[in-house]
């Protein structure tokens, strides 16, 4: 995405971070668990390599068809799994949101909107993920713990950490979507 180098390694670091986390998770004994951290891994780590600042390394243009090829696969794959949850809903927008970026990216490479203003959808994809951060956020606000908790879960399988991966990845949409 184009914009200063420093935030943009930021968010590098944040989306490989949290990819890289994602594949732990895949390795999680809930079958769920897996599918879902396999597909925020690829969003992560798509975002991360979509994120790297254009001063360091420019895509060649060709680049940005695979990227609209691989997200578009991932968005017709939540579609389909979108049938058996509404979590699969918000897939299938990050997955647009990327092959949006990807063919705005494709189009525009090295310039930005100018005085043109936010254009429609990325607007929509703004107000979606703002609201998607927020929302996340307050869910990672703690309750008060059962007398008998459980025995603590694995690494791939603790919600808390899973709440904090998808609010990272949101929050980093957000950045993206806002140097467009």
């Amino acid at each position: 995405m184009h914009g200063p180098a420093s935030p943009g390694w930021l968010l590098v670091a944040l989306c490989a971070a949290t990819g890289a986390y994602c594949l732990l998770r895949m390795r999680s004994s809930v079958e769920e668990q897996r599918r879902a951290a396999g597909g925020e891994a690829l969003m992560g780590f798509g975002m991360a390599a979509m994120a790297v600042p254009s001063a360091v390394f420019t895509p060649p243009g060709w680049a940005w068809v695979v990227y609209t090829a691989v997200f578009g696969a991932a968005g017709l794959r939540a579609l389909w799994a979108a049938r058996d949850g509404a979590h699969h809903l918000h897939h299938l927008v990050g997955a647009a949101a990327m092959v949006y970026m990807a063919a705005a990216m494709a189009g525009s490479p090295g310039r930005h909107h100018g005085g043109a203003g936010i254009p429609l959808l990325t607007g929509a994809l703004l107000l979606y993920f703002t609201v998607y951060v927020l929302v996340s956020g307050t869910r990672l606000i703690p309750v008060t713990a059962a007398a008998t908790a459980p025995v603590a879960p694995r690494w791939g399988d603790r919600p808390e950490l899973a709440r904090a991966c998808r609010l990272s990845m949101g929050i980093g949409m957000v950045a993206m979507l806002l140097t467009l």
